[in-house]
């Protein structure tokens, strides 16, 4: 799933290339109407179609665009949800599921393997995105934010890690490299992290995203950025998708098990639990 760096990567492609465009035609293809869900299909392109994009943002793995009639479409790439921007006698993508033809003849792409990704048009974005906490990248979430979300908590600190309520645009990858960089076992439970390990973790949360962010992201699998090119972070993570590999800081194989369900990279010595 894209998550923070991937989005924003995405934000930043698309938006000299989009802000003060009209959208001139959306079509959302069949097989793939489950992407509209505050209207019906045909609702939504008819509601998209003549706005203007006014600017476009982001909030954890939401992408946030702004249009001239004060309405918000909030997109959300989920698994395998990508944008980017062709030309308008591009051929389709196998996996397209919706083009939006721009005035000044290209066209936004919105290509979607598992067809899990979702679009809402809403006046206040917070309708498309409850339960969410603030970005992992803001101000307002800050080392006493993070000791007070993990304090008294019994749940695995990876899991709390990944509810976006607690760092909204966290996802698996990042989880994972930043609990190796601060040395904090994933299943070590979240009240039980001392307060130099909670500066530690939120530090090292910063570092990893800022970090894929420089490289645009990660492509393991299905990830591209707004132009429709693979990340580089990939080959620099620590700890992620590299099990049976040496760590590198101190030489052990790095494991894999199930946290909270998810999928979790580790080393046995750096990470020792506590």
């Amino acid at each position: 799933m894209p998550e923070l760096p991937e989005v924003e990567t995405i934000r930043r492609d698309l938006a000299p290339l989009l802000v003060g465009q009209r959208i001139r035609r959306v079509t959302i293809h069949a097989g793939a109407e489950r992407l509209a869900v505050t209207h019906a299909p045909r609702e939504l392109e008819q509601a998209l179609a003549g706005r203007r994009v006014e600017s476009i943002g982001r909030h954890g793995k939401y992408l946030l665009l702004h249009l001239d009639d004060a309405t918000t479409w909030v997109v959300h790439l989920r698994m395998t949800g990508s944008l980017h921007i062709a030309a308008g006698d591009a051929p389709p993508h196998r996996f397209e599921r919706a083009r939006i033809d721009l005035d000044d003849g290209r066209t936004l792409r919105f290509n979607d393997l598992r067809k899990f990704g979702t679009w809402h048009l809403v006046h206040d974005p917070a309708e498309a995105m409850p339960h969410t906490g603030p970005d992992a990248l803001s101000e307002a979430f800050s080392p006493v934010w993070l000791a007070q979300r993990l304090r008294g908590r019994t749940a695995p600190v990876k899991a709390l890690l990944l509810d976006q309520r607690v760092a909204a645009g966290v996802g698996n990858i990042y989880a994972d490299e930043a609990l190796w960089i601060a040395r904090i076992h994933p299943e070590t439970h979240g009240g039980r992290v001392s307060k130099p390990k909670v500066r530690a973790l939120h530090a090292a949360l910063l570092e990893t995203l800022q970090q894929s962010l420089g490289d645009r992201g990660s492509s393991f699998s299905d990830y591209r950025d707004g132009l429709g090119a693979k990340g580089l972070h990939h080959i620099r993570v620590h700890v992620f998708r590299r099990e049976g590999q040496p760590c590198e800081r101190c030489g052990a194989i790095i494991e894999k098990s199930r946290v909270g369900g998810r999928g979790t990279h580790t080393c046995p010595w750096c990470q020792r639990r506590r």
